[in-house]
C-alpha cells in the first residue's frame, strides 16, 4: 500500500511485516528522538492516537503508563505519537497527571515519549493516517517493532474503540517466546501452554514424530505436534 501526499507529492510505502521500520527524527513530550536508532537492542511499541484530550485515548494513555514497567520487563519501550503539537501534549499528560481518573489509577504519570507529528511525517511514514476514518487525525495504530528495528506486529483499531492492552503484552511474549524457543504459538497462547514446533520438513521426521521418536513431542497429526515449555521456562527467557 502507498499514500501520496498532496502538498509535497512524496510517496509512502506503508511498511510491512518483516519491513524495516522506517526512520524518523522528531521532539517529543522526553526530547528529541531519532527513531529507531535511540532504541537499538530493544523492542518497541509504537503507537498512535487520534487526538489530546479526548476521554478513549486518555484512557489507553493511562493504561500505557501503568503497564510501562511490566513492558520493560521484556526489553520493551513505549513511544506515542499523534498529529498534536508539543505543548498540547505536555498539557494534556499534565491534565492526566493532576486530574484524570480512571479504574481507581489517579496522579498518573507518563513518562514515556509522546512524539509531536503536527507535520504528520510520523502519520504518514507508518500509514496511521486513514482517510476514510479521518482525514487529519491518526488512527489507534500499533507497531511492534523488534531489536533489530524490524516490523513484526500490526493492529489497527477505528478511532471509537479502545485498545486491549492485555493482548498488545501477550504479543509482545508470544514473538520472544517464538524466536527463543524456534516455536510458535496457538490460539489465545500464553506462557506455560504447550507451544507449537515446526512442521516436519520430511516423511522421515514425520514419522519419528507420530510414533513417539521425538523426545517430549506429542502429535495430533504429523503437521500438528506441540511441546510444554512450562511458564518459569518461558519467564525466565525473556524477561531482560
Amino acid at each position: 500500500m502507498t499514500e501520496t501526499t498532496t502538498d509535497t507529492q512524496q510517496t509512502y510505502h506503508m511498511p510491512r511485516i518483516g519491513d524495516a521500520a522506517p526512520e524518523f527524527t522528531a521532539e517529543s513530550t522526553q526530547g528529541p528522538v531519532n527513531f529507531p536508532s535511540d532504541y537499538k537492542g530493544k523492542w518497541v511499541i509504537l503507537f498512535s492516537h487520534p487526538a489530546d484530550f479526548t476521554p478513549v485515548c486518555t484512557s489507553e494513555f493511562m493504561t500505557f503508563a501503568v503497564m510501562e514497567d511490566e513492558f520493560r520487563k521484556y526489553n520493551t519501550e513505549l513511544v506515542g505519537v499523534s498529529v498534536d503539537g508539543l505543548y498540547s501534549h505536555i498539557a494534556w499528560l499534565r491534565t492526566i497527571r493532576e486530574k484524570m481518573e480512571f479504574r481507581g489509577w489517579k496522579n498518573v504519570d507518563v513518562k514515556f515519549p509522546l512524539i509531536d507529528d503536527v507535520s504528520m511525517n510520523v502519520s504518514r511514514k507508518y500509514g496511521m493516517i486513514m482517510p476514510g476514518e479521518a482525514e487529519t487525525s491518526a488512527v489507534r495504530a500499533v507497531f511492534i517493532i523488534d531489536p533489530e528495528a524490524k516490523v513484526r506486529t500490526i493492529l489497527y483499531y477505528p478511532l471509537s474503540t479502545g485498545r486491549n492492552f492485555d493482548e498488545i503484552l501477550r504479543v509482545v511474549k508470544a514473538l520472544q517466546t517464538a524466536d527463543e524457543f524456534n516455536v510458535a504459538t496457538p490460539a489465545d497462547w500464553r506462557p506455560g501452554e504447550r507451544v507449537i514446533v515446526p512442521t516436519a520438513g520430511s516423511c522421515g521426521v514425520a514419522e519419528n514424530r507420530m510414533t513417539g521418536g521425538e523426545e517430549d513431542v506429542e502429535c495430533v497429526d504429523w503437521f500438528f505436534c506441540t511441546k510444554a515449555i512450562d511458564e518459569e521456562t518461558v519467564e525466565k527467557a525473556i524477561q531482560k
